[in-house]
């Protein structure tokens, strides 16, 4: 029977919409505060930016692998509710931690800095695949991807707030502000019940759930697998190596004044979380998520191209085409969605959870791959060469995986 309008509403703003929603948004806020105050806070505390900022960076995003691993089983096993307090808790305190790096002094502060970036990357490793599947078992099959887009779009908010955040106070406020919303956030989740779907398995003893390893032993479920995590890769090559690293094209594309790699990331999260509010309703209008993601993925290449050939001349125009590549890849919340649905959901937390924490840690080989062209090719070369093979990558997966629109997600593997 088709839904009412009034019952739609109610389903797209019932409390586990709004509650992820909420801590997707504090999620990201931390998740790239880092790469926001990356230069302020290690001039400030007298370190090497370049020496230290990537390895820092590095440890975040080896936070992020293992603790996807972990969140992902432990929401299997203990249920979606247990990833979304434990996951908040642990990334709060790691952010409070850094708002006093600089009164460190029982360990160089290079090492405590990388230190409480891997922790804090273990917690936020946990919060937007139980968020994503809880939405995604919550809500009636056709509501699924417009829900987890309103998830994603308002979520992805938070690195804008942490981008004026920072602009407005300093590195180490900016820290605490972060901690304390994730704390403020715990009272809220208190009123969330679990997936209805998630508790028809909770007592079977005879399902063997959040098994990790079952991924790889099993050719159809591995490929699958593997499949998802490339889908993502052209996301982060956009946020990791051209917002990230935006003082390095600034003078490599002939620009005169400095490229504020806060400001790139900042404006590519504007265009993101529009992209994800729009890439729920573009799927439900093209009844695929297949078509949804590659129509989007063209659009970034596009952005790419004219980004780093167009002959840009100024800070702004990079910007502009950060907001560009931003729409094209706020495809991130469908191809976690996505992700979760090609599985059953005796795995379905691990795989939404690993899936994405898989990509933000394929950032370590893009910047090594990065680094390594560099010095041969220049800045702009070096990025088109990762580029292509993360959106080729990317295109080829996303064809030939399987569709999952108005998937029923009732089975288990």
């Amino acid at each position: 029977m088709e839904l009412t309008r009034k019952q739609k509403v109610n389903y797209l703003f019932s409390l586990p919409v709004i509650v992820a929603a909420l801590g997707y948004f504090v999620d990201i806020y931390d998740l790239l505060l880092f790469g926001i105050v990356r230069l302020p806070s290690l001039e400030s505390m007298g370190l090497d930016v370049d020496a230290y900022g990537t390895m820092i960076l590095n440890w975040e995003k080896a936070g992020l692998l293992l603790g996807g691993i972990l969140w992902g089983v432990f929401g299997d096993k203990k249920g979606r509710l247990s990833v979304l307090f434990g996951s908040i808790i642990v990334y709060s305190l790691a952010n409070i931690a850094c708002g006093f790096l600089p009164q460190v002094d029982f360990m160089e502060k290079q090492n405590a800095y990388a230190l409480f970036r891997f922790i804090a990357g273990l917690g936020l490793a946990g919060e937007l695949g139980a968020g994503i599947t809880l939405v995604s078992e919550s809500l009636p099959k056709e509501l699924r991807a417009i829900g987890t887009s309103l998830v994603a779009g308002f979520g992805l908010l938070g690195a804008v707030v942490a981008g004026l955040t920072a602009n407005a106070t300093d590195w180490t406020t900016s820290y605490f502000i972060g901690g304390g919303l994730g704390l403020m956030l715990l009272v809220l989740r208190i009123g969330v019940v679990e997936s209805g779907i998630y508790k028809d398995i909770e007592k079977n003893n005879s399902v063997q759930k959040g098994n990790f390893f079952s991924f790889f032993t099993n050719y159809d479920r591995f490929i699958r697998y593997i499949k998802c995590i490339a889908i993502g890769l052209p996301t982060w090559f956009c946020i990791g190596i051209l917002a990230y690293f935006a003082n390095q094209f600034g003078p490599a594309l002939g620009i005169k004044e400095d490229v504020d790699p806060g400001k790139a990331i900042l404006w590519a999260y504007v265009g993101i979380s529009a992209g994800d509010f729009a890439s729920g309703f573009i799927s439900n209008l093209l009844q695929s998520r297949k078509k949804a993601i590659v129509y989007m993925m063209l659009f970034t290449i596009v952005g790419v191209v004219l980004m780093l050939f167009s002959g840009i001349k100024s800070a702004n125009m990079y910007y502009f085409y950060c907001v560009w590549l931003g729409l094209g890849t706020g495809y991130w919340a469908l191809f976690v969605t996505m992700g979760a649905e090609q599985f059953g959901t005796n795995i379905r937390a691990t795989a939404a959870t690993t899936i994405p924490n898989m990509v933000r840690g394929m950032l370590m080989l893009m910047i090594f791959g990065f680094n390594y062209f560099k010095p041969t090719t220049g800045v702009i070369y070096a990025a088109v060469i990762v580029g292509i093979i993360a959106f080729v990558l990317g295109i080829y997966s996303t064809l030939t995986v399987a569709e999952t629109h108005n998937k029923d997600l009732d089975f288990v593997e």
